[in-house]
């Protein structure tokens, strides 16, 4: 039997030290301990309390501002023009604006005069030899239809020769003067132009899906280029709408007595539609759900998390409008994390450095615009924006 060598020895040794080492440890070991639960800690949010206030939503809308009526003046006759009013000229109905040459119409209104003065004697004197028995019915016809013809021919010139002056058919401004003084003019012919902006009617087109808003007598405030204001009514809104663009023609009247506005502007028109109650909030605390609408977090009496959908409207710098919510909710300002229905959380007031004084009477009755000063910036780390306390 052969020996072994040292070698082998060592080696042999350091195995069983190693084996040894491990089960040692193995055998000392405590048993793992079963993971204790955590308990779950309530998240803590910031609210504040709001009031609906009565907002008035407001149809806007863009158009053109056109003349109440024009109406272009044009020669019944024909003529040489002898005068004729001036360019921009304000001009009331009736009044004379355009002169036209007589030429032989006198001579043949003097001639006619003459005709019927014979046609006149000539059917009293067949009449008389009639009563008499002289006469006959069929000379009395005849000299009766040359009566009438000569009346006929003396109120056709009559007519003519008044035709040579040509009046205004409505009030208004002479707008462009389209005849020279010694132009001929033949009956047809274009003379002038005449403007009445009193009133003025601003045009817009309104979308079919809130065109059942939409009625004569409502107000309508208008705004021009310039910053100038007025007020309007809705006079006129079109039965139907318009093939190509699918919108109904809608027609507002302005008072325009001095005719300080012309025609031809551009002009916003807002109609106040109706009033409905809603809430002024920081448009940083909107969210959106799983199925994509917009809603606030609100907390119910229980203190759990309510999402409520909400519909913006109105939308301006310092805040915005939105309907859907209760008359009175309380509206979670500032959490931590994220929020989900149902979640029990306890729930302190807003802190006053967040909080801005809610506007007075806060109301948007008859189309009022709400000016109220803008929200606090939300504090840092913190996941909403705060809420404008309005109690």
């Amino acid at each position: 039997m052969r020996l072994i060598n040292s070698t082998s020895l060592v080696f042999v040794a350091i195995i069983v030290i190693v084996v040894g080492w491990i089960g040692s440890g193995m055998l000392t070991r405590e048993p793992p301990q079963v993971p204790q639960r955590v308990a779950a800690t309530i998240p803590t949010v910031a609210a504040s309390w709001s009031e609906a206030a009565p907002i008035t939503l407001e149809l806007v809308l863009y158009g053109d501002v056109e003349p109440v009526q024009v109406s272009r003046l044009r020669a019944r006759t024909d003529g040489t023009v002898e005068s004729i009013v001036s360019q921009g000229a304000r001009v009331e109905v009736g009044e004379t604006l355009v002169r036209l040459s007589v030429e032989d119409r006198e001579a043949r209104l003097a001639r006619a005069q003459a005709q019927l003065a014979a046609a006149q004697r000539d059917h009293d004197a067949a009449r008389q030899l009639l009563e008499r028995g002289i006469g006959t019915d069929a000379d009395a016809q005849m000299r009766f239809a040359q009566l009438e013809a000569a009346r006929a021919e003396m109120r056709a010139i009559e007519l003519e020769i008044a035709n040579t002056q040509l009046r205004a058919p409505i009030s208004g401004v002479v707008n462009r003067v389209i005849a020279d003084v010694g132009a001929y003019l033949s009956p047809g012919g274009e003379v002038l132009e005449i403007v009445d902006n009193d009133p003025l009617i601003a045009v817009v087109q309104v979308q079919q899906t809130v065109i059942t808003g939409v009625r004569t007598g409502m107000p309508a405030r208008v705004a021009f280029i310039g910053g100038t204001q007025r007020e309007g009514e809705i006079r006129f809104v079109s039965s139907v709408a318009d093939a190509a663009t699918r919108t109904f023609r809608v027609e507002v009247e302005i008072a325009n007595p001095d005719g300080e506005l012309p025609s031809g502007l551009s002009a916003e028109v807002t109609i106040p539609i109706e009033t409905v109650p809603a809430h002024r909030v920081s448009a940083a605390l909107g969210r959106l759900d799983e199925r994509g609408r917009l809603g606030l977090h609100i907390v119910d009496e229980d203190d759990r998390i309510v999402f409520a959908p909400v519909e913006i409207v109105r939308a301006r710098t310092d805040g915005i409008w939105v309907a859907g919510l209760p008359e009175r909710a309380r509206i979670v300002t500032i959490s931590q994390g994220t929020l989900a229905p149902g979640q029990l959380v306890e729930v302190r007031e807003t802190p006053e450095e967040f909080l801005q004084l809610a506007p007075r009477g806060g109301d948007a009755e008859a189309g009022e615009r709400i000016d109220a000063a803008a929200p606090a910036a939300p504090a840092e780390n913190a996941s909403d924006a705060p809420l404008q306390e309005t109690r």
